[in-house]
């Protein structure tokens, strides 16, 4: 088998969607090619170390998805090499990717708008600073459309990590 595939989320503080998001397709892909990805998140704008909030943490625990041991970190152009398929929250991450490499644009999408390219579309709202309720909204609506595309990075796994 070939190296794993790596997917990057990329949101503002790295304490709310892209854990939230990483937590989610992981759990949804542990249930269809456990060992062959590597999911990550980073933020455009975080702060090193400092942990999901505690809504974030509590939005994906209703769903089985455990994100108490998650650390924010920043974006940087190594997280970005190393990932095959990077998806942004807001148009304003994409942009940071791009700005970062350039040369990313083949891997680099607008989570909304995935798997079509282009840095313009709709954003996920950011819930820092709301209630619970916010929250939880906010991972239904990622998990709406991680479900909509899984196939797609499910192929794209496939083609990276097969054998042939």
């Amino acid at each position: 088998m070939k190296d794993k595939f790596v997917i990057l989320f990329v949101c503002t503080g790295n304490t709310c969607r892209s854990p939230m998001a990483a937590g989610a397709l992981k759990s949804l892909l542990e249930k269809e090619r456990a060992g062959k990805f590597e999911v990550i998140s980073a933020g455009t704008a975080a702060a090193t170390g400092f942990p999901a909030t505690m809504y974030a943490i509590e939005a994906a625990r209703v769903w089985d998805v455990d994100l108490s041991g998650h650390l924010s970190r920043s974006l940087t152009g190594a997280l970005i090499d190393e990932a095959d398929l990077i998806l942004a929250m807001a148009p304003q991450h994409l942009k940071e990717v791009l700005r970062i490499r350039p040369d990313a644009g083949s891997k680099a999408f607008l989570f909304k708008n995935f798997p079509d390219a282009g840095g313009d579309g709709e954003s996920v709202a950011d819930p820092i600073g709301a209630s619970l309720e916010v929250y939880n909204r906010t991972f239904l609506e990622i998990g709406e459309y991680l479900g909509k595309f899984l196939d797609e990075i499910v192929k794209r796994i496939d083609e990276k990590t097969s054998d042939t």
